[in-house]
């Protein structure tokens, strides 16, 4: 099977958790689009369900879906967010961000009962950090952010090109927020919770794509099926 075919299996499992009358969030990226498109044929035979989007690309999709949407100002508390990842750890810790939609994850992620995220075996690691860490910031003094963002990464050990991403047109990314993304590529996290302090201490820094102690479960689909990874206290449990 395909990596393409791996993400529509974790996408599918997922939709096992969905119940009537839900209040979803729904995740941005290419397994998060697959679960959106099950979502809405489930829709289209009858499931009631309200979402919200954590980004417009995924707003979109969801409309053409035929899928009722609200926003968190209407619907503040939510049932369950299902999101794809970067990288996921064997503690469920997440890098995610590479879609360019992070802060709006992760406002939607805790602003849910549940986090559940589906990803291919590929996006699984023993440490985070292969996948450069986004961190969005505000275009306002950029360059002195992007000063502090290393000079306090490296306070926390962590050293490495840190890039400004920029997108087809060759000019800077925007965020649907209106903000910069810094790509960080620190290589292994061996304390992603220190990391996670120190850029929370930059002004400029909107928001970073470490996602700890956010998700509850991950559904992990690969060679040997689909895994489900229940979070449980810094422990992992898996349950096929």
């Amino acid at each position: 099977m395909s990596i393409e075919n791996y993400k529509l299996a974790a996408a599918r499992h997922a939709l096992e958790f969905v119940e009537p009358r839900m209040r979803l969030g729904l995740g941005t990226g290419s397994t998060a689009a697959l679960f959106v498109r099950l979502l809405g044929e489930k829709v289209r035979e009858g499931l009631e369900v309200c979402c919200v989007p954590t980004s417009e690309e995924t707003r979109a999709l969801a409309a053409s879906a035929s899928i009722p949407l609200t926003t968190l100002d209407e619907t503040p508390l939510l049932d369950l967010t299902i999101d794809g990842a970067d990288e996921i750890d064997g503690e469920l810790r997440l890098i995610k961000g590479g879609g360019g939609a992070l802060l709006r994850e992760k406002i939607v992620a805790t602003a849910s009962d549940r986090m559940i995220v589906i990803a291919d075996a590929s996006k699984r690691v023993d440490k985070l950090g292969a996948f450069p860490l986004p961190v969005e910031a505000v275009p306002f003094g950029i360059t002195a952010t992007r000063n502090m963002i290393e000079m306090l990464a490296a306070d926390s050990g962590c050293h490495g090109e840190i890039t400004l991403r920029y997108g087809g047109d060759g000019k800077p990314f925007v965020t649907d927020g209106g903000n910069y993304i810094f790509d960080c590529a620190f290589g292994r996290l061996d304390d992603p919770e220190s990391l996670d302090e120190a850029l929370k201490f930059i002004p400029g820094v909107v928001e970073n794509g470490l996602f700890l102690g956010i998700a509850d479960a991950a559904i992990i689909a690969g060679p040997d099926g689909v895994t489900v990874i229940e979070a449980s206290y810094g422990e992992s449990q898996e349950a096929v």
